[in-house]
Order: C-alpha cells, then structure tokens, then sequence
C-alpha cells in the first residue's frame, strides 16, 4: 500500500492526528520510535536547521527535498506531509514539485497561495489573486494523480484579504479536488468554523504552536472544532534550541556537557549503534 494510500486509512478514522514537526533524519527517527505514524516536514524546522534563519522562502526547494530523502531514509515507514511552500513558481513548477515528492514517498504534499518571490520584509503574507491560486491547486491536484499523493491546500490571504476572501479560497481548492485544507492565521473560533465548514467535510489541518498572531486552541478544542489534523512546529524545535544553548555554556563553564545530556548508553541506544552491529554482522566474513 502507498503511503498516501496508509494516509487516506489514518484520516478515515476517529479522532484526530498529531503530526510532530520534523526535519531531518534523526527527528524523523525519533519520532516513529515514539510511537507516531505520521509526520509534518515543516519548512520553518527545515530552514531553521539548514539555515540558521528564519522561514522567510529562503530555502530551496532542493535543500527542501534533500531534507525529505533523509526523513525517509532514517524512517521509511513514517507517513510524511512535506511543506512544499508556494510550489516554487507557477503551476508548471507546482507539477513538476508534486510529482517529484510523490515518486520520492511522500504521503501528502503542501501548497501554498502566498506571491514568490517574497518581498524583502518579513512583515505580511501577500497572496496570489484567487485565480492564480485556484490554477496553482488545479495543476497540483491533477500531477498528484501519478502517484497518489495528497494534496493539501492552504491558504495565507486572511490577514491581507480578509475572513471572507479566505473561506471562499477553502471553498474553492475543495472543489477543485484538494484532499486537506488549511486556513492560516484565523482569527477566532467562528472564523475556525466558518473554514472547516468551507472544507465540505474535507480534512482541516491547523499549527497548535504558541506565539503566532492567529487564534491557537487547545488540542482537545482543536478537535471539538472539527481539525482533523493538527502540528506543533516549535514543539522539537524549541527545545533542541534550548539544549544546544545550554551545552554550549556548559562548555564555556568548564564541564563536559549539560546536566540535561543523556547517558552515554542511552544516546547510543537512540542513534542505533547496536542496531548497526546486529545488521553488519550479516556481511562478516
């Protein structure tokens, strides 16, 4: 079975996912251990890892790509929703990315409706105009056919455009055969439920992290909402932040390490040293 196929099994049942925010090989890794089924490659986790920057369409989609062939080589099993962005240039690009993830294994794909390339601020999320966007999806929902990958459709008009153009683009990408939806920054929970109702009973995807100017529920509200899928971006991140900085003083204090590093044998436990015996012995001679 495809993974997109395992993918469409897991959103067929009750209650909802969590997809932990991953980025290369070793969070993927963990992450299945943990017990997930399901992943989000995030393009903010993917830049702030390569990059050492901000999400602010800097990546490639090479670099993006890269960072996918790593996740699935570390855990083949784990069902992958890669952020691929704004499709990294017209329809014709949006294809090309789509069916590319899709041979590469990827279960879901993101596309996006903000304007690339970005202009040099930070500030505010300017969108295509809603045809631009509605060929953007169109395109990907027809080059997901090859391989069966999901598409999920989101849109960054609300702070720029307003609640009503935003659930009118839903509402559209639903028609036009986007399989998730994803209404970004919404303001409210009546904005929530205005999108989730604009999905036509399609899976709605929602970002639970705190910080972000837009309206973060709970998880258990989250799922009262109607979300179907839910991720945390900053959820690994932050923290892998944390300890980096706090080995680093511990370093510069004289110590080998934090008090916050594990055991030895428990990091190599999680890095699958014995692992690598147990298969390598195979091909001793």
């Amino acid at each position: 079975m495809r993974p997109s196929e395992k993918l469409r099994t897991l959103l067929a049942q009750p209650g909802m996912i969590i997809m932990p925010a991953i980025w290369d090989g070793l969070t993927a890794k963990l992450t299945y251990e943990a017990g997930f089924k399901t992943a989000f490659m995030s393009g903010s986790c993917v830049s702030a890892a390569r990059l050492g920057g901000p999400d602010l369409d800097l990546i490639a989609v090479g670099e993006m790509q890269d960072a996918f062939n790593q996740i699935r080589g570390a855990a083949p099993d784990l069902l992958v929703l890669a952020d691929a962005d704004h499709g990294y240039g017209n329809a014709m690009n949006v294809q090309r990315t789509v069916r590319a993830y899709g041979r590469a294994g990827a279960a879901a794909i993101l596309i996006e409706d903000k304007i690339t390339p970005r202009a040099l601020t930070s500030a505010g999320k300017p969108t295509l105009s809603r045809e631009e966007a509605q060929m953007k999806i169109r395109a990907a929902v027809e080059a997901a056919k090859e391989s069966g990958i999901l598409v999920m459709a989101r849109t960054d008009c609300r702070p720029t455009l307003g609640i009503d153009e935003a659930v009118a683009r839903i509402e559209m990408f639903a028609d036009e055969g986007a399989d998730i939806l994803f209404l970004d920054s919404p303001a409210d929970n009546d904005e929530i439920k205005r999108a989730i109702a604009a999905a036509k009973g399609k899976p709605s995807f929602v970002v639970l992290s705190p910080g972000a100017p837009r309206a973060t529920p709970g998880q258990k509200e989250a799922e009262e909402l109607g979300f179907k899928i839910a991720t945390y971006p900053t959820a690994m991140l932050s923290p892998v932040v944390g300890a980096i900085r706090e080995g680093l003083e511990a370093l510069k204090a004289g110590n080998a390490e934090a008090n916050s590093a594990l055991e030895p044998s428990e990091l190599r436990d999680a890095l699958g040293y014995d692992d690598y015996e147990t298969q390598a012995a195979r091909f001793i001679i």
